[in-house]
């Protein structure tokens, strides 16, 4: 099993900024990647400094990576399944992949995001990040005074309508899967003057380039808009690693981490991204990165020395 100085688990915004800063400490970094994530379903991030235009989730990843790698970080393409603390800290960590493949650094970094719950429905996922949008903080900028349409799910679809209610009022909510709404969001959905339907979406009316058009109901009825945001919960918070290793989290399963550092409750382990306790935005997860690499080389350069002076101690 070959050691690094650092494991990344997670080559997303967070991983990638991570890899980068930690490159350039000429720290010995592998990133293990899945491959899937937020960030390869986004076409178009709107609000990032120096992309006015726009810029898909996959072109900042092979950026990133090309980055990372003239400064000399790995790469690994594997699913990591066990996470296995050694012992004291500065011991280290062993990392286990679905390819059954080891990796071992005495520093690691979890990046592992999260995952939205996105039914199957046809030309959805075309669409995400160009018209269809996630975050109403990030794009709720780009539904103004356009005819939109929230698909969603039970209560979280009627509080991402009302959320949105500031930037349109030109909003439907479609309750997909018909799951229950509390009768008070109900009541300032009429007093939005929201349009509620409460139907199943058999599909997503798209063009090729990813411009929404609008949704047909299993009913058969067609709904045209210019824009849709999607709310249907569940979210999947990619922690598990965190809960092998005993660190924090919350009800909810994002990682609790230090607000200086971004280091968990495990002792050389840090979180940063999706997967913490923050506002889900490619920009945080940027600084969160390069906050916790930060301090991951404090932590590096503190056992080297350690390291030195044992050795010191060991032959006199």
């Amino acid at each position: 099993m070959e050691r690094y100085d650092s494991l990344i688990v997670g080559g997303g915004i967070a991983g990638l900024q991570a890899a980068i800063q930690l490159g350039r400490y000429e720290h010995r970094v592998l990133v293990i990647d899945a491959g899937y994530g937020r960030s390869t379903l986004c076409k178009s991030y709107h609000n990032l400094l120096g992309w006015p235009d726009g810029v898909s989730g996959e072109e900042l990843r092979r950026l990133g990576r090309l980055q990372a790698e003239k400064l000399g970080v790995t790469f690994a393409n594997d699913e990591v399944v066990q996470a296995v603390n050694k012992g004291k800290p500065g011991d280290g960590f062993e990392l286990w992949g679905k390819s059954g493949k080891g990796y071992e650094a005495p520093t690691l970094l979890l990046a592992t995001g999260l995952l939205d719950r996105i039914p199957e429905l046809p030309n959805l996922k075309n669409c995400l990040g160009l018209t269809v949008y996630v975050c109403p903080d990030c794009d709720g900028y780009e539904i103004k005074n356009k005819q939109t349409i929230v698909m969603g799910s039970g209560d979280s679809g009627a509080g991402m309508a009302l959320t949105l209610s500031t930037r349109t009022d030109k909003l439907t909510y479609v309750n997909h899967e018909q799951k229950a709404v509390k009768s008070e969001l109900l009541a300032k959905l009429k007093e939005k003057r929201i349009t509620y339907v409460a139907e199943d979406i058999d599909a997503v009316m798209a063009e090729e380039s990813g411009l929404f058009r609008g949704v047909v109901l299993a009913n058969g009825e067609r709904i045209a808009a210019d824009r849709g945001f999607i709310a249907f919960g569940g979210n999947e918070v990619k922690s598990d690693l965190a809960r092998q290793l005993g660190a924090e989290r919350l009800e909810n399963r994002h990682i609790v981490t230090d607000p200086r550092s971004k280091m968990t409750s495990v002792p050389f382990v840090w979180a940063a991204g999706d997967v913490g306790v923050h506002a889900e935005q490619v920009t945080i997860a940027m600084g969160e990165g390069a906050q916790a690499a930060i301090w991951m080389n404090k932590a590096l350069l503190m056992l080297k020395e350690e390291a030195n002076i044992h050795r010191v101690v060991v032959r006199s």
